[in-house]
């Protein structure tokens, strides 16, 4: 019984020490192709995500009817670029609010609704018309 377990062990030290230098990387190179799909599949789409809020926050005009992510609705009557900050109007009574830009969720005006649209209608069209191509 002990005599199996030697060669067990002496089976395995000969294994190991014969694994080739392609062995060692092919592990690296697993590891590294891991690193890879983490990186398109969860940090590439948020940074995406999170570019396109703070270009969604920067183009706030006064008129703009936003909503906050705290969920206050109301119009924009004045931005103030010094201190990254916007006042809006809520309720028919005109209160008045100062919010930080990062707070506000999102535009709720039309027409910068249809813009969006039509920009994801253009990405659409772009992708259908290479797909098409190949």
């Amino acid at each position: 019984m002990l005599d199996l377990t030697v060669l067990a062990a002496a089976a395995t030290t000969d294994a190991a020490a014969e694994s080739s230098p392609w062995a060692t990387a092919g592990m690296f190179g697993f590891w590294i192709l891991i690193f890879v799909a983490m990186y398109f599949i969860l940090i590439r789409p948020q940074r995406k995500k999170q570019k396109e809020e703070e270009e969604m926050r920067g183009s706030v005009e006064i008129g703009d009817d936003v909503t906050t992510i705290g969920g206050v609705v109301g119009r924009v009557i004045a931005v103030r670029d010094d201190d990254e900050t916007v006042v809006i109007e809520t309720g028919s009574d005109k209160t008045r609010m100062r919010f930080k830009k990062w707070a506000i969720s999102s535009i709720d005006t039309p027409e910068k609704q249809i813009k969006k649209e039509e920009k994801a209608d253009k990405k659409k069209k772009k992708k259908e018309s290479k797909d098409e191509e190949e």
